[in-house]
């Protein structure tokens, strides 16, 4: 076990209960390179992180990387990043997945686009034993939604399902490129995270009467906040 403090946090989450449980956190992107982070943070060790891609400049502005990342891949990048912040290792899978690979306990589904969600999902999450929780999340410039799924339940299935939509829709910029902003890509990762955190509470049974938000919708100008469950 590793020897991060995490004496602060302890009373609302313990890595002694969660165990050795797996994540898979796929897209170290915005908000994929902050939750890796956040996750290690909580003192966790099994975590796997996936993602093809190289650190390019645009990228500095919204995700956790720095100017030295520049050129190399993602997942080395994260590597780097978490170990100097937490003293943890964690494990690389320099590839696409297309929902073919074995996945674990909990999977934050964090691709850049829907048509990559749902691939993964329909081979490799829906209705698969093995995986208990998959967090996704979806981001635009001042707004963003983090489902909350567990991927056995057929009314969890059914409602998110019922939420998809095509990558035409997706929020652009003036350049064509997909509109992400460091905040929001900080309170969407903070959001998923946290919805984790809770998951696993309710699972311990430490807060019976809290019952988990499937979907949480929110605008930060202003402020809203809408939420639902399936």
């Amino acid at each position: 076990m590793n020897n991060i403090d995490i004496s602060r946090h302890i009373d609302v989450f313990s890595r002694d209960t969660f165990g050795n449980k797996r994540i898979d956190v796929i897209g170290a992107g915005a908000t994929g390179s902050r939750i890796v982070l956040a996750l290690a943070k909580l003192g966790l060790e099994n975590i796997h992180v996936w993602d093809f891609d190289k650190v390019e400049a645009h990228n500095i502005a919204n995700q956790a990387y720095s100017q030295s990342d520049i050129g190399a891949f993602k997942v080395d990048a994260l590597a780097a990043l978490v170990k100097a912040h937490t003293g943890l290792q964690i494990n690389t899978h320099n590839e696409r997945v297309d929902g073919t690979q074995a996945l674990g306990d909990v999977v934050f589904l964090l691709t850049d686009s829907m048509a990559s969600r749902k691939e993964i999902w329909d081979k490799g999450i829906r209705y698969k034993m093995r995986t208990k929780l998959m967090i996704e999340t979806r981001m635009g410039s001042d707004q963003g939604r983090v489902h909350t799924i567990v991927p056995t339940r057929p009314t969890h299935v059914k409602g998110w399902e019922s939420t998809l939509y095509s990558d035409e829709v997706a929020e652009v910029s003036a350049c064509g490129a997909s509109v992400s902003v460091g905040p929001t890509a900080e309170f969407i990762s903070g959001l998923a995270v946290w919805q984790f955190i809770r998951w696993h509470a309710i699972e311990q049974g430490k807060t019976p009467n809290d019952v988990l938000d499937n979907e949480i919708i929110f605008f930060l100008r202003p402020p809203l906040f809408t939420q639902r469950q399936f």
